[in-house]
């Protein structure tokens, strides 16, 4: 089971993407509704992975990959936004985003990729995690 947490300041979105991931089975999603709540909740501390969104209010998505960074340098972290400057792609990126994947198009092959994005994420960090416990040993 692989648990996300989700971050974006539209509900609707969220419960999509929350129904969406965990019809595979493979998933629990826990959502909120912004950077601020994530933060102050831990719940960066128990997830395999984190999806937020670029532009909200309050903290952004990139000052909350920041936060996110400074506590939990190795959990995947991949923007999922309406934005599609590529300045934001290049700042995402230079702050240790594993992936940037925009939003728009067709819901179910956004979805798709966003789904296959966690996967790789994770089983990449999972093996990492494999790899250094091996070394260690």
């Amino acid at each position: 089971m692989i648990s996300v947490l989700y971050i974006d300041d539209e509900p609707s979105l969220l419960e999509i993407a929350r129904i969406f991931l965990e019809e595979t089975g493979d998933f629990t999603v826990t959502t909120m509704t912004s950077a601020e709540e994530a933060l102050a909740s831990g719940a960066a501390r128990s997830c395999d992975a984190i999806i937020s969104d670029y532009q909200m209010g309050g903290m952004d998505g990139i000052a909350f990959l920041q936060a996110v960074r400074q506590e939990h340098p190795d959990v995947p972290f991949i923007l999922f936004t309406g934005r599609g400057r590529e300045a934001v792609v290049i700042e995402a990126l230079n702050n240790g985003a594993d992936f940037y994947l925009q939003k728009g198009g067709d819901p179910q092959a956004q979805f798709a990729e966003l789904e296959n994005k966690v996967r790789y994420a994770v089983a990449r960090r999972r093996a990492e995690q494999e790899l250094s416990a091996s070394e260690e040993r």
